[in-house]
């Protein structure tokens, strides 16, 4: 077998990179370029003069770009409403950010009944409402961050402990069934 690599197999936009300037090293007229790097989030285009020049560039934008006009006006401003695809995944924003910072989650249609809200047991003035991890994983917040930090990993149930007198308790799916336990983590007794 060869170990040729035949170099009409890459397009000229991935050749482009392996000659990119630095525009950092090109400030101060130093002459680094630009190379392929992995991190702990993944790839990324860094500086080869590291560690005298520190610039860095996302390999791929997940900067809230458009992906598909809506054709809908913004409550706020009258604008266009936008597919966006952020850093958690896709949403629905105006077009003419940043001006106007109305945005819209996907998975919650206009004419749903919002379901009750629950009191945030750490501060008492925001409510929990359910948030995703960027790696789609569901948890449930106060609405006040980041004033308030309050968190849970399980479905907040409105009651109070029985041992502690906690606020709270959460519903935690188990093999014999589902049980509610106190959201203290320092009690977590169950009910």
């Amino acid at each position: 077998m060869s170990s040729k690599i035949d170099s009409q197999l890459f397009s000229a936009h991935e050749h482009a990179l392996e000659h990119e300037a630095c525009p950092k090293c090109q400030e101060s007229g130093r002459s680094g370029e630009l190379e392929l790097r992995n991190g702990k989030h993944g790839a990324f285009l860094g500086c080869n003069q590291y560690p005298q020049c520190d610039y860095i560039r996302p390999l791929h934008q997940n900067d809230g770009h458009i992906v598909k006009h809506l054709g809908v006006a913004c409550p706020k401003c009258e604008h266009e409403l936008v597919l966006r695809q952020g850093r958690y995944g896709m949403f629905i924003g105006c077009s003419d950010f940043p001006n106007c910072h109305h945005i819209e989650s996907l998975t919650a249609p206009q004419d749903e009944q919002e379901p009750e809200q629950i009191a945030c047991p750490e501060c008492h003035k925001g409510h929990l409402v359910e948030r995703k991890t960027r790696h789609g994983k569901s948890f449930h917040a106060c609405d006040a961050y980041p004033k308030c930090r309050f968190a849970v990993n399980f479905t907040p149930v409105a009651g109070r402990c029985e041992k502690c007198g906690f606020s709270l308790l959460v519903e935690k799916k188990r093999a014999a069934g589902n049980v509610l336990l106190c959201a203290d983590k320092k009690c977590q007794h169950q009910q």
